[in-house]
């Protein structure tokens, strides 16, 4: 089982899961038969501009073939105009099958009484082993006497999924050994085993935008005229283990949408666990769809239950697990990380916000900022969206850089620095992010280094002054709203960002001049 030729269309119901976008589809297909070392040789594949159930010959179509592993269209016109074009590609592929060129056939949504005519005609004349789906041209297919070892409906199932079970059907009938593909790298040694694939740091950096989006709905909701919103507020706090259960599910696994499926069931059972139970879940979720996905393969299930069953008793079993078991455990350790955090604070909150503020750049230039102190303002944020180490996030992080780059702006150094300190300034206070746009500055003087770490420290100190929680990554002026103290953290970010200012101008203008 060396060489594989693929035929068909993007189909009626086909259309609907994937087909649309048929270089996507047929790509996937090259990916998993790589990974099985099969080779695609041929390919003759007609995308329609809608679902072949409605489509009218002046429906708009494109002819896909591979030149040199690479799929390309190569006609583009009217479905009537395609199919002519088809044709004559059918009588090619015909002689490919003929020649002994092809050892197996993917078909997809094809027509065997036109399109692909020829091309069926010659595989079942020498028997080549044939899978495929759409259900009406594979009764026809199957019916014609041709070898079909795989055959199988389009609904619920993805363009991974199905090429999957392609990819393993035909390695089965050849005795090839094949590992499905589930990254891009082909090297990726973590797909032997899901379990190398957890990474609590890349689970909670892609989450963060549900907490983000959460704390927006905060600060708008303290507006008289959209108090409303603080109903929708609390369904975004209950929805977070959803979104990291989601999250973890699909990088354990990344069987796309059947994933997804699993972590969102998963997640939703573990809701009581907070967001340790809802990772927990996702986790789960994410190796049992993939041990249950291959096996019901290996069983030759139809691809349409592997799909709906493997996403479905996968994140059941796996929630259920959570919800029964291991939800009180994951609540209460949650409980243990956020009681850890207000005991420092209650202890000192001004030593406490100084410490964080002192540590925060070191912290974040080693390495440690994503690791460690990104996952502990989220277990803050999850209970009243907002966070003491967030606030300092904002202050020490987020002010100080926007300080050093707007000393930049107005007081440069050097010929050219205010243009690049122009947008990392309206980043940072923009949008509440972007702090490596001070770094060039930073690492090139070392009193405006020192001047970042005591302005931070400076601010840290304010936030624990004022007692006061919140987050970065939002727009300045909002960030304020999302607040427990709008008027501390106003205070303390102005501190944090004038101290940045004040000595970057002092280290550019009064030091460089002397330097000079």
């Amino acid at each position: 089982m060396k060489n594989v030729a693929i035929i068909g269309s993007s189909g009626g119901n086909l259309f609907n899961h994937g087909g649309q976008d048929a270089e996507k589809l047929l790509q996937e297909l090259l990916v998993q038969c790589e990974a099985a070392h099969m080779q695609v040789n041929h390919v003759q594949f007609i995308g329609a501009d809608a679902s072949m159930d409605r489509a009218k010959q002046t429906t708009g179509a494109t002819l896909y073939t591979i030149v040199e592993g690479d799929i390309r269209p190569i006609e583009t016109g009217q479905l009537q105009q395609i199919n002519e074009a088809a044709a004559q590609w059918d009588a090619q592929m015909a002689n490919h099958i003929h020649s002994g060129e092809v050892d197996g056939l993917i078909v997809m949504s094809a027509d065997p009484k036109n399109a692909n005519r020829a091309a069926l005609r010659a595989a079942i004349e020498r028997q080549i082993p044939i899978v495929g789906t759409g259900g009406t041209a594979m009764a026809d297919i199957q019916a014609s006497g041709a070898n079909v070892i795989a055959s199988s409906g389009t609904t619920g199932t993805t363009n991974r999924t199905r090429a999957i079970s392609f990819v393993a059907a035909l390695a089965k009938h050849g005795g090839v050994k094949f590992r499905p593909q589930l990254s891009k790298d082909f090297n990726n040694k973590n797909q032997k085993n899901p379990l190398k694939n957890i990474n609590i740091k890349g689970i909670m950096m892609t989450s963060l935008p549900a907490f983000i989006a959460m704390a927006l709905i905060l600060a708008l909701s303290k507006v008289p005229l959209f108090s409303g919103l603080a109903v929708v507020f609390d369904v975004l706090i209950a929805a977070l283990p959803v979104v990291i259960a989601v999250v973890a599910a699909k990088q354990v696994s990344d069987l796309d949408e059947v994933s997804i499926v699993a972590g969102v069931i998963a997640g939703t059972l573990s809701i009581e666990g907070g967001i340790i139970g809802g990772m927990i879940g996702g986790i789960l979720a994410g190796i049992s769809v993939n041990v249950l996905f291959m096996q019901m393969i290996r069983w030759r299930f139809p691809m349409t239950t592997v799909n709906i069953f493997a996403g479905g008793l996968a994140g059941l079993a796996s929630g259920l697990v959570v919800f029964f078991v291991l939800g009180p455990i994951a609540l209460q350790a949650g409980e243990l990380v956020r009681s850890g955090i207000e005991g420092a604070i209650a202890f000192n909150p001004m030593l406490a916000g100084t410490l964080a503020g002192l540590l925060i750049w070191p912290a974040i230039l080693g390495g440690v900022y994503h690791a460690a102190i990104l996952p502990i303002v989220l277990f803050e944020m999850e209970r009243t969206g907002a966070s003491f180490l967030g606030a300092v996030d904002l202050v020490s992080l987020v002010m100080v850089a926007a300080g050093i780059n707007l000393a930049h702006v107005f007081f440069p150094k050097q010929r050219g620095q205010a243009a690049l300190a122009a947008p990392g300034v309206t980043i940072n206070l923009g949008f509440g992010t972007f702090v490596e746009s001070a770094y060039p500055f930073m690492f090139s003087s070392k009193i405006i280094f020192a001047g970042a770490i005591v302005s931070a420290g400076l601010g840290g100190m304010m936030v624990g002054l004022f007692d006061v929680r919140g987050t970065a990554y939002l727009p300045t002026f909002m960030a304020p709203f999302a607040s427990t103290d709008a008027v501390g953290l106003v205070v303390s970010m102005m501190v944090a960002f004038v101290c940045a200012f004040v000595v970057t101008v002092v280290a550019n203008r009064v030091l460089g001049r002397a330097a000079r």
